[in-house]
């Protein structure tokens, strides 16, 4: 482990670095799983502490005049930048939609900034334009504001994209990861790793039978629908990076509680599972860009079960699993074999650069 060291400011002051295991970054810290949370924990979380962000949801909320504020940013650096399904524009917007939903919010408005590498064909970055004007408008938001940096050319990777939203939760709506209570029925709204695969296989040169395609999609409307039938949702999470996995394990140390799932629950299509099988990969660590986990009482599960299932997006929706008060703070599955494993949250990195 490195030794600690000190980082002395003009004024005299000084603070030590936090220990780490690492003395550089890693393409693993950016994976959403322990070495990002572990990065986020020591050096931002420890210095930019406050109560609206450490309610550590995929949105800050806060009240301004009355209003219930949720506030998103993310950033994307997917590789390549068009895959089967999609590309790096409209996952971007639809990636900021989705943080904003899973927080109750209706999203309104979202801000996008791009740094481009010099030589970026014009063509293609006209058809990320597009496509993010098509997937805002598909999500009911505006594209209100934003920023163009371009970098020498070998100093990016033709183009990197940032975006930032804002909407509004209406009254009665709380959701947050700390609050997930014993009882709660975790539905998740269809088959998982799509969007991974869809990456790795337009990365790699993978050949299926039908084509994997990516799960990117705003999950707005399907949400709209669930909270119009009942305002009694406890949390909600869309498992983008670190997958349903990493996802889980956040709600459990958040919550304090124990969450457990069932294998012959969570779907995925064949080529997804042949694929995981020959890649030795674990589906339930790949991205979705689609999908969501909505955490709701029992006694409202299948009510809104029927509500997701009557929506495109949340056809295939299933009860994958349960709180419990049992093993806190750890994810336990069921097996199809009928045995039960730890799911930690994922050391590594799976699939680099992945949104």
């Amino acid at each position: 482990m490195p030794e600690t060291k000190d980082i002395n400011f003009s004024n005299g002051l000084s603070c030590p670095i936090p220990k780490s295991d690492y003395d550089k970054v890693l393409l693993a810290h950016g994976g959403g799983g322990t070495l990002s949370h572990q990065l986020i924990q020591k050096l931002f979380f420890s210095q930019f502490d406050n109560d609206v962000l450490n309610v550590h949801h995929d949105s800050a909320m806060f009240d301004i005049n009355g209003s219930r504020i949720a506030f998103t940013t993310d950033s994307y650096v997917v590789q390549p930048i068009f895959f089967p399904g999609g590309n790096i524009g409209d996952l971007a917007i639809n990636g900021t939609v989705n943080d904003l939903s899973v927080s109750g919010a209706n999203p309104l408005y979202i801000s996008a900034g791009f740094i481009i590498e010099e030589g970026f064909e014009i063509e293609e970055l006209w058809k990320i334009v597009l496509s993010m004007k098509e997937a805002a408008n598909k999500a009911g938001v505006k594209i209100v504001t934003g920023d163009t940096k371009v970098v020498d050319h070998g100093k990016g990777d033709k183009i990197f994209i940032n975006t930032s939203g804002i909407g509004l939760i209406e009254p009665g709506i709380n959701i947050s990861p700390k609050n997930c209570r014993e009882g709660d029925a975790i539905i998740l709204s269809g088959r998982i790793a799509e969007h991974g695969i869809a990456i790795m296989s337009a990365r790699e040169g993978l050949e299926f039978e039908t084509t994997v395609k990516s799960d990117s999609a705003s999950l707005n409307n399907l949400i709209s629908g669930v909270l119009s039938k009942t305002k009694n949702v406890h949390v909600m999470r869309d498992p983008t990076r670190g997958g349903i996995a990493s996802a889980l394990n956040e709600i459990a140390e958040s919550s304090g509680k124990g969450i457990h799932i069932f294998e012959e629950k969570i779907s995925l299509t064949e080529e997804v599972k042949g694929a995981c099988e020959i890649l030795g990969l674990d589906p339930l660590y790949i991205a979705n860009e689609g999908k969501v986990l909505i955490f709701v009482p029992n006694t409202e599960a299948e009510g809104v079960l029927n509500i997701m299932k009557k929506h495109p997006l949340g056809k295939e929706s299933s009860i994958i699993g349960t709180v419990t008060e049992d093993d806190p703070g750890l994810v336990i599955m069921k097996t199809l074999i009928g045995s039960s494993r730890i799911v930690d949250m994922i050391s590594g990195e799976q699939l680099p650069r992945i949104c």
